[in-house]
This record gives structure tokens, C-alpha cells and sequence, in this order.
């Protein structure tokens, strides 16, 4: 049986529910994609921890895998995928990690009392628009990924945002020009 069939009958077996079949593709391809995410990443440790990844969300994909596609081609390309997921997160965390370092420097200079007032303000918040206000402004998150962290409407967020920041400057008596 050729490397090609002999694919196709594990990925049908694997796709009838296999375990055995699917652990099978796996050994047949994790050299492969463990050596292309190497290349691709030049960390071993993230290629490997991402080949993982890989092979966990092939499993849960296997039904989406069409009869003759080359399993190997499919794999690399989940592979990739999951690789510019792990940049565009490092990426995200270090801007946000530059963002803190930067604010904690202002906020070193903020007086006591009006560290404290913020404090009070913010507690006055309900909940989700504490929650909102705390992951887009104290957090640097967009107004898209608080909505995904919080499973909130992408307007909820904008409005909670912006009602909450309304009441944070009228609790610290800070004329707000931007409005």
C-alpha cells in the first residue's frame, strides 16, 4: 500500500471516530511538522508545544479533512496557523507589557488620594462596565478582544466603555474635553 492510501484509510478510519487511526497519522507526520514548525519558529520548545496544539486541534478538524488532500499539507498548514496565532500573541504581550511599563511610570507620579479616589470610583461601577472599563483602558485592550474575553456584544463593550469612563471623570471631578 502506497504512503498516499495508506493515509486516506487512516483519515477515513479516523474520521469514522478511529483513535487508533488518528494516533496512527500522527506518527506517521509528527517528525514532519515538528521539523517544519522548528524551521519556521527557531525555538524547538514553542515548535514542539505547537505541534501539540496542532495535533490536538487536528483531531477535533479531522471530519473537515477532504478524501485524497494530503495529510501532511493540512497538518503544516494547522501547524502555521497556530505559529502566527503565538506571534501575533507575544506580540500583543509585549506591547501591552511596554504599555504598563509606561503607565506604571505615570502612575508612580499620581498622588495617593487620587489613586484611592479611582479606586472608590472604579468600585462604583457595575460590574460589566467595571469589567469593560478595567480590560479596554487600565488594560489596553480594543473594544474587540474585551468582547471576546468578556462573550459580550462588540456595542456592549463600546457602550460600557464609554459610560463608564463618563462616570469615573465625574466621580474624580475631571472635565472630560474629549466628549
Amino acid at each position: 500500500m502506497s504512503p498516499a492510501s495508506l493515509d486516506e484509510a487512516l483519515v477515513a478510519a479516523a474520521q469514522g471516530g478511529s483513535a487508533e487511526a488518528f494516533s496512527r497519522l500522527v506518527e506517521r507526520h509528527q517528525q514532519a511538522v515538528r521539523a517544519f514548525l522548528r524551521r519556521a519558529c527557531g525555538d524547538w520548545a514553542a515548535a514542539d508545544d505547537l505541534a501539540q496544539e496542532t495535533f490536538l486541534a487536528a483531531w477535533s478538524r479531522i471530519g473537515r479533512l477532504k478524501a485524497g488532500a494530503s495529510v501532511r499539507a493540512w497538518l503544516c498548514g494547522i501547524g502555521y496557523n497556530k505559529h502566527l496565532t503565538a506571534v501575533r500573541s507575544a506580540s500583543r504581550e509585549r506591547a501591552r507589557a511596554q504599555a504598563y511599563e509606561g503607565d506604571r511610570d505615570a502612575t508612580v507620579d499620581a498622588l495617593p488620594e487620587d489613586k484611592l479616589a479611582l479606586e472608590r470610583a472604579m468600585a462604583e461601577l457595575p460590574a460589566e462596565q467595571r469589567a469593560c472599563v478595567a480590560l479596554c483602558l487600565a488594560a489596553d485592550f480594543s473594544h474587540a478582544e474585551a468582547a471576546e474575553a468578556l462573550d459580550m456584544p462588540l456595542g456592549t463593550v463600546k457602550s460600557h466603555v464609554s459610560r463608564g469612563r463618563a462616570r469615573l471623570l465625574q466621580a474624580l471631578g475631571v472635565c472630560d474635553d474629549a466628549s
